[in-house]
């Protein structure tokens, strides 16, 4: 490595500056010296100006430290080119960073450095504060005029070394701007388009995210589709405006729907006039789904009326992040089980106690299947392997079915697959593609091509003890006369019944027990872990119903499902509707 000259700090320099008429500061040794000294990198080959090697390797926590406070200098001081300059991606940073002038209309910038994490560390945290300022007039509350008020936020940035010259410079993407920004995303203050809402649960009682976190997304994506519907009239607003939402507004693809997440207000400078929105949500449901997912990590679970469809609750153990409760898209391991004993005891495949093979082994499609901790059952019934999910009891039949059959089941009976849910804000209605040879057969145990949530084994679950498919859902579609999706059959009074008759015998005798027990004789229960490549731990799924509330929930990478996500469900189910 060549010799590098170092270059003495200022400390504790508070000292703003001017530039294009407005103040700007950098605050804790960020000055204007540290701006400029560390000023757009000189453009050269595989060696420096005087010949000598460039520099490799990770950055030095000297070089981490300078890059860092010079682009948060020039950040401040509305140099977008020279900011720009000092990242990996000049294009996309001078962009956003003119949009963050100029749509976010921030003014009076403060960035303030943290320190990182270690002195290894290449990721500088730091915190943001601005004056968001709109001028106009504003028909909402009959203001006129000019609007401000001051917004801050924590943010970081991660320092790396370009290959080619040895230079230090920010990897850039748009979190940098803000932790919630995602490539496409605007920052954008203004009146506000659509109007807020205030969400009521199903007892007339508002919904916040302040008293139930997980239902951020779900009434940031509620207004999307209904403030204007309930009758609001707009504020004027800082704003997340997503890329995925125009995009979907653009195309009107319902296939797109499960990927978007909606805008998202981070400011109000001016009030508008909320619309009254009710919702199907039961305020004890929420509030134990709340409480549960947050004990743990990556646990999501969905509350539903068997008799209704109505959804009672949602909850993610990460309640500003994605969905995974509506919008995921996992492997739902032996919980489609019972999707596949509803498609098996229609062909008279199987019997509830008729004999049925479960051997430790099953081949097909040139894959060898087993069972966990390759246990067996000699001689018994499909009672009996449907109670300990014997796998090999479901691969032994994969010969005697066609490559589409399951998908028929899911689809014609469960209402699954067949992309045309619309419960009220964005949802994946699950996927069981037409698959052959070995993911056909393993498609059956929840792992292949199939996809589900908790919002679609919950809603299994719900199917299975009404004995019809009725679709969930969070707003009622008399609000904007939407047409619910229906199945193209119901199942058989005798498969419905002889399906309730596995799952209750799961939970009183098989791998449901311990979540199970106590629950009473109207109740039922499957479990299921899905293996994901690359993780330690699978993934673990619990449906389950009692009397008229359904629910499921997923733990991803929580191991066994009667242990991980069985707790989560057993506690929603005893909050009832």
């Amino acid at each position: 490595m060549g010799k590098r000259r170092r270059v003495a700090e200022r400390k504790k320099v508070r000292r703003p500056g001017v530039l294009g008429g407005a103040a700007v500061a950098v605050v804790c040794g960020v000055g204007f010296a540290a701006y400029a000294l560390a000023g757009e990198p000189e453009k050269g080959g595989s060696g420096g100006a005087d010949g000598k090697p460039v520099a490799s390797g990770p950055p030095t926590a000297a070089e981490v430290r300078a890059t860092a406070r010079g682009f948060l200098a020039a950040w401040a001081a509305g140099d977008v080119d020279r900011a720009a300059a000092l990242t990996d991606d000049r294009e996309a940073a001078r962009t956003a960073l003119r949009s963050y002038q100029k749509d976010a209309r921030m003014t009076k910038v403060r960035l303030t450095p943290g320190k990182p994490a270690g002195r290894t560390s290449p990721t500088v945290p730091f915190k943001a504060a601005a004056t968001v300022s709109y001028e106009g007039n504003r028909k909402a509350e009959g203001a006129v005029g000019t609007v401000r008020k001051p917004y801050a936020y924590a943010s970081a940035l991660r320092v790396v070394r370009r290959a080619s010259d040895g230079h230090t410079l920010v990897d850039w993407r748009p979190s940098v701007v803000h932790p919630e920004l995602k490539p496409g995303d605007r920052l954008v203050t203004g009146e506000a388009g659509t109007p807020p809402i205030k969400a009521l649960d199903r007892e007339g009682r508002p919904l916040t995210a302040a008293k139930y976190p997980s239902l951020g997304t779900v009434l940031d994506g509620l207004r999307d589709k209904y403030g204007k519907k309930a009758g609001g009239t707009g504020g004027i607003e800082l704003r997340i405006v997503r890329k995925d939402a125009r995009d979907a507004a653009r195309t009107k693809t319902k296939s797109d729907d499960a990927k978007v997440t909606p805008d998202k207000t981070l400011l109000t400078l001016a009030p508008g006039t909320p619309g009254t929105l009710k919702t199907t949500i039961s305020p004890a449901a929420q509030a134990t789904a709340e409480r549960e997912t947050a004990k743990r990590k990556r646990a999501s679970v969905v509350v539903v009326k068997p008799s209704t469809g109505e959804i009672l609750a949602v909850a993610n153990s990460s309640p500003g992040g994605f969905n995974t409760a509506f919008q995921g898209s996992l492997a739902p391991g032996s919980t489609m089980k019972v999707v596949s004993s509803a498609m098996l005891l229609e062909k008279k495949l199987a019997g509830v106690d008729k004999k049925h093979p479960c051997p430790k082994y099953e081949t097909y499609g040139g894959w060898k299947f087993q069972n966990d901790d390759k246990f067996q059952i000699k001689n018994g019934t499909f009672r009996a392997s449907f109670a300990r999910s014997c796998n090999t009891a479901f691969i032994s039949q994969a010969k005697k079915l066609s490559d589409d059959d399951l998908t028929k089941q899911a689809r014609d009976v469960f209402g699954l697959g067949n992309d045309n849910w619309s419960i009220g804000v964005s949802s994946f209605d699950g996927a069981v593609p037409v698959q052959s040879d070995a993911q056909m057969a393993a498609s059956l145990i929840g792992q292949g091509g199939v996809r589900m949530n908790p919002l679609n084994m919950a809603s299994v679950a719900a199917t299975v003890k009404s004995g019809t498919f009725r679709q969930p859902y969070l707003v009622p579609p008399a609000l904007d006369k939407r047409k619910l999706a229906t199945a193209a059959r119901k199942m058989s009074p005798s498969t419905a019944s002889a399906l309730r008759d596995l799952m209750h015998y799961t939970a009183v005798a098989g791998t449901a027990v311990k979540p199970m027990s106590g629950l009473g004789s109207d109740s039922g229960a499957k479990t299921g872990s899905a293996e994901v490549d690359g993780q330690k731990k699978p993934n673990g799924w619990f449906t389950a119903y009692r009397g008229d509330v359904a629910a499921a929930a997923v733990v991803q990478a929580g191991g066994h499902g009667g242990d991980s996500a069985g707790p989560v469900v057993r506690a929603v189910l005893l909050a009832g509707g």
